[in-house]
């Protein structure tokens, strides 16, 4: 419910806090008082268009606030926690329109956006008027009213589920001949690319061994070289090693008087021999470590260039050369079996499509008996509203090819006001003041069936008296024992009705400078002076008092 609504500087209202209670709550003031503009300042708390003009004069911006008390279980909280906004134990609506235009929108004091705000006042009040911005008219919600008036929601949710593998099916028959059609339109380069993977058999880190490898031959090729000059200096024609062997055989041979003297010379001739014998044994030592084979590093740099050429072909890593031969050879797969899955997965749509085509059919059927009985109830409320020759008819247009989540078929509410008129849709055969009436009747016959906990109706009983806004005031209290209402009226025997009653009037504030909207709650004898005056007018005379008196006494009060 409504517990509380706070506006500050909108329009003539420059600070106003309301509280409100459980049951009927009626709003009543002479024309220009005001009751619009509150209506128009709650409308901006639930997600309404902001309007500059809504800013009262002088001021930068105006603000409106609604606290409301909602069960744990309402479907509001549910959006409030999938919007990850703290559900605390009131829902505060809080909006501020700027002077400027901007506005800004809160819900438990977090920033939300405007279209959110007006999702969730969607489910928490609504306002029904006599004009088509203000009236449940909407067509789209027509069919959601008829099925909760139904009650076959085990109907509705098979044909939610049916839907949902219908869907599933038809898109799984999609992706797999998409996939059977573009293999065939690539079977003879997916071929030739199998075909030339394949030969390349190209395997994940390759590129990166052979890269390596490669490296490493190229440093022994150097390497290489460097052993042959030392081979050619230490053996080769040049060598050092005959010329210092025959001169130690020299130094070796002579005299004995000869020798002593050169006896060092010989011993270090001898030690250079025994030395480039060590230098030449570690250069076979080396030889035989290094064993290179130039062939080796031809073959590894062919292998290196031709994985190498391949990924810039197909314009991806060498490591991916393996994934692209997959593909290649799943699209020519796709190509030899994709007729065959293909066949199988249409036959799982036409199940499918059979299987939701029987719940679809089950819920017209449902809601062919729901549209009869919805009919009737609404029309048994049209007689006291003084509307007993039209007629209440739920248009229902079935298309058995329509494949919706919810059903084959399309529901509209329509009206016909006079016998031998042609039906039409409710707002446009109906009058303002009909309009209202039929809303009234149709918001009573649905009010439990998971009613918003607010409804609100903005002078739907202009233009009617007597037993008529008499009848519109025993419905609005019948709605009253399910849900909070609240009603701008006209109309006495609506007021007299009331549990709760507040007065809507202007006050002129520092001698005239300016006039504000002010509210002021009634008691029993308060009550019944404005009733007295929604009776007899501007003068109020004592037979309109003794005249209230009575009528508050028939109701009750």
């Amino acid at each position: 419910m409504l517990n509380t609504l706070s506006v500050r500087n909108i329009v003539l209202i420059d600070q106003l806090d309301l509280a409100f209670e459980t049951g009927m709550t009626v709003l009543t003031g002479e024309t220009g008082a005001g009751k619009s503009i509150l209506l128009d300042a709650l409308t901006l708390a639930l997600g309404g268009r902001g309007d500059a003009a809504l800013v009262r004069k002088g001021a930068d911006s105006g603000q409106v606030v609604a606290v409301l008390a909602l069960p744990e279980s309402h479907p509001a909280r549910v959006l409030l926690r999938e919007n990850e906004i703290e559900d605390d134990a009131e829902i505060i609506l809080r909006r501020v329109q700027h002077a400027d235009g901007r506005t800004r929108a809160f819900v438990n004091d977090q920033p939300v956006s405007a279209g959110l705000l007006k999702s969730i006042g969607g489910l928490l009040v609504e306002i029904h008027g006599q004009h088509d911005d203000r009236a449940l008219v909407d067509a789209a919600t027509h069919r959601v009213l008829l099925d909760s008036f139904g009650d076959y929601e085990a109907d509705l949710a098979a044909v939610s589920a049916a839907h949902g593998r219908l869907v599933a099916a038809q898109k799984a028959v999609d992706v797999q001949r998409a996939r059977v059609e573009q293999a065939a339109r690539e079977e003879e380069y997916a071929r030739h690319v199998v075909e030339e993977l394949s030969a390349l058999k190209p395997e994940v880190g390759e590129e990166v061994t052979l890269s390596e490898r490669r490296q490493w031959l190229m440093g022994l090729e150097k390497a290489a070289g460097e052993v042959n000059d030392a081979d050619e200096i230490l053996n080769g024609t040049n060598a050092p090693g005959p010329t210092l062997a025959m001169l130690l055989r020299r130094l070796t041979r002579k005299s004995e008087a000869e020798a002593a003297l050169f006896a060092p010379m010989a011993d270090a001739v001898d030690q250079a021999l025994v030395a480039l014998d060590a230098a030449s044994e570690a250069l076979d030592a080396i030889r035989r470590e290094m064993a290179f084979d130039p062939r080796e590093l031809e073959q590894v740099e062919e292998r290196l260039f031709a994985l190498r050429a391949a990924a810039r072909k197909h314009q991806v890593d060498a490591d991916a050369l393996s994934e692209v031969l997959a593909k290649y050879a799943g699209d020519i797969e796709a190509l030899e079996t994709g007729a065959e899955t293909l066949v199988v997965l249409e036959a799982e749509l036409r199940d499918a499509g059979a299987e939701y085509r029987e719940a679809a059919a089950k819920l017209s059927k449902a809601r062919e008996k729901a549209a009869s009985g919805l009919s009737k109830a609404v029309e048994a409320e049209l007689p006291d509203l003084k509307l007993g020759a039209a007629k209440f008819i739920v248009d229902r247009q079935v298309d058995k090819e329509r494949i919706s989540p919810h059903g084959i078929d399309q529901i509209a509410f329509h009206v016909q006001t006079n016998p031998g008129t042609t039906p039409g849709p409710m707002m446009k055969v109906a009058s303002g003041g009909e309009l209202s009436r039929f809303l009234l009747a149709l918001k009573v016959v649905l009010a439990d069936k998971g009613s918003v906990p607010v409804l609100i109706f903005d002078e739907i009983d202009t233009g009617v008296g007597g037993a008529v806004a008499d009848a519109i005031g025993k419905r609005l209290a019948r709605l009253a024992q399910s849900v909070q209402v609240l009603t701008v009226t006209h109309a006495p025997q609506v007021a007299a009705r009331s549990q709760t009653h507040l007065l809507i009037e202007k006050q002129a504030i520092e001698e005239g400078a300016f006039m504000r909207t002010h509210v002021r709650p009634l008691d029993i004898e308060t009550r019944g002076e404005e009733v007295a005056r929604m009776l007899a007018g501007a003068t109020i005379t004592e037979e309109a008092r003794a005249a209230a008196q009575r009528l508050m006494r028939e109701v009750g009060v």
